[in-house]
């Protein structure tokens, strides 16, 4: 059986103070505490109590807002609090990190923090809770656990914020008169929301943003200033036999770029269906468009393995829209890229279709293609490389910003500032402020990109996949000449198939090896001696002389 110890500021024999009973607490000892107000903050590490009110609910005051703490701090234990008023002044009245956390018919009120916080993989079970002040109610990040009919009224700032992966239930509470959103759900959150009333909102009822994925059933928001229901591009989830009314238009707002599956209330006096202002908003994937996208990349010649990674990405992209659209969670996803292989091989074209494949699924919302080098990233004096990147950066917002030989940006330019490391730090900001509005693709020669990735900490985590482009083996890069001759009306004369694989073969494939540059350039070569054979014919070419390369059109161009 606890231990019990008693904690009165009246009764002899008693301790004092709460403070003064968890000095000499054992482990799994209960602490009650008789009616009256106790100014006193309480730190709990790596122990399991309880703390109780000895009498009614709401008799005891734990009031910390002058001593510069949290009425209870909680990190690494199990406690229990049970009817108990919490009061803090600029720190959260209750704060648990990776706790075990009971809070059973409690009030808790804060200052400039938050009402109850519960961080860093903490489990909360808050049960006839009342957060009736400060600047947010309940704060759960990357943490998980239940509030069962709970409430969160009169907060300056958002009711309930959920965020970092966190994916509490919160069901049968009430969330009212906060003066900007109702529930805040962000940064991969996946709360589930069932069966609660979320009303007088300076903003949104409920706000949904960065990757983030809601189960949000059987509850009412209404009377809100903003938009009911707010999803941002990227997010998903699951919105279900909810009413929605009273709020700004439309009711539930979904960007484009977000896949939430939103299905009506039932069609019952009092409980209006969602409008088609709401499905208007849901992102379309054309799968006509997805699939001659495919078609179109399985026509280059070569790439093997690059298209097979293609579309081992657009598989998932796929599945991860089929996940969204059954409620179930999708974990954060970058559509950034690293093409590395030598000049040549298709990285651009290959960008091109991998950004208008993204629009066809509804990830980005435009498949517009910027290609940028160094020059211009970077400025020519302190201050001027940011604004160069960020220029470019914004123009390719909706779509993809291809920047090639990436790697001259690691690389200073000599004894004067080294500029192109600010538009790397600089990218590494924009690409996670702005990671679902841009996919961003960095080309260059494989060794110089792994160089160009180890230049700043964070750069290489920003990116999904790596895909390598290997070089165009001889019979390939007779193939790419025999497309680009067959696109611009030519014929290849008897003997140049087998003329031509010779001379692939024995180039030599250095870093300067240009690839499919190398065929067009070669092309150029032989229509140039073909022009010159045809005018020393001495009489008009026929039909057939002007279309056709001859071997010796090949010999003249490879002296």
């Amino acid at each position: 059986m606890a231990r019990i110890l008693t904690v009165s500021s009246q009764r002899a024999g008693a301790y004092p103070t709460i403070q003064d009973a968890l000095e000499v607490a054992a482990d799994g000892a209960v602490i009650s505490v008789e009616p009256g107000t106790y100014h006193e903050t309480i730190r709990v590490t790596g122990r399991r109590l309880t703390i109780n009110a000895a009498k009614e609910p709401g008799s005891v005051t734990i009031d910390a807002s002058e001593a510069g703490g949290p009425a209870v701090a909680a990190a690494r234990a199990e406690i229990t609090l049970q009817g108990l008023v919490l009061k803090a002044g600029d720190y959260p009245a209750v704060s648990a990190s990776n706790t075990r956390v009971t809070i059973e018919k409690c009030e808790a009120s804060a200052g400039y923090a938050a009402g109850i916080s519960v961080t860093d993989g903490a489990q909360v079970t808050a049960t006839e809770v009342k957060v009736t002040g400060g600047q947010y109610g309940f704060v759960i990040e990357d943490s998980s656990g239940i509030l069962d009919k709970c409430e969160v009224r009169g907060i300056s700032d958002d009711g309930v914020i959920v965020r970092l992966g966190a994916n509490p239930t919160i069901r049968n509470s009430t969330i009212a008169d906060c003066g900007y959103r109702g529930i805040y759900v962000y940064q991969a959150g996946r709360p589930t929301i069932e069966r609660c009333d979320i009303s007088g909102t300076g903003d949104a009822g409920i706000s949904v943003a960065h990757q983030s994925a809601p189960t949000i059933t059987e509850s009412w928001v209404h009377d809100t200033s903003g938009v009911g229901i707010a999803f941002g591009r990227g997010c998903g989830g699951l919105v279900e036999g909810t009413r929605v009314e009273g709020t700004a238009s439309p009711g539930i707002d979904v960007e484009d770029g977000a896949t939430p599956t939103i299905r009506a209330a039932d069609d019952t006096p009092g409980q209006p269906k969602v409008g088609a202002a709401v499905t208007e908003g849901l992102a379309q994937q054309d799968t006509e468009k997805v699939d001659k996208l495919l078609a179109e990349l399985d026509s280059m010649i070569g790439l093997g393995s690059v298209k097979a990674e293609v579309r081992a990405v657009i598989d998932e992209i796929q599945v991860n829209e089929w996940r969204r659209s059954a409620g179930l969670a999708v974990g954060g996803a970058s559509n950034h890229l690293v093409f590395t292989g030598a000049p040549g091989t298709g990285k651009t074209t290959v960008a091109r279709i991998y950004g208008q494949l993204l629009k066809a699924l509804g990830v980005l919302p435009g498949g517009d293609f910027k290609e940028v080098s160094r020059r211009d990233l970077v400025g020519q004096y302190i201050g001027h490389t940011a604004e160069k990147t960020t220029v470019a950066f914004e123009q390719a917002l909706g779509g993809v910003l291809f920047i090639d030989e990436a790697y001259t940006l690691s690389r200073s330019a000599g004894a004067s500032a080294d500029f192109g490391q600010e538009a790397i730090d600089t990218l590494v900001k924009l690409m996670e402020d702005h990671r679902d509005q841009v996919a961003v693709i960095v080309a260059g020669y494989t060794d110089d990109m792994a160089n160009f990735l180890d230049a700043n900490a964070g750069l290489a985590s920003r990116f999904a996949k790596t895909l390598e482009f290997e070089n165009y083996s001889p019979d390939e890069l007779v193939l790419i000449v025999r497309r680009i001759t067959r696109n611009d009306d030519y014929l290849l004369g008897e003997g140049l198939d087998e003329a031509l694989l010779e001379w692939f073969g024995q180039i030599e494939r250095d870093q300067n090896f240009g690839n499919a540059r190398e065929a067009r350039k070669l092309l150029e070569g032989m229509r140039k001696v073909q022009s010159g054979r045809l005018r020393a014919l001495g009489r008009m070419p026929s039909r057939d002389d002007l279309r056709t390369l001859t071997l010796d059109d090949l010999l003249g161009a490879t002296r």
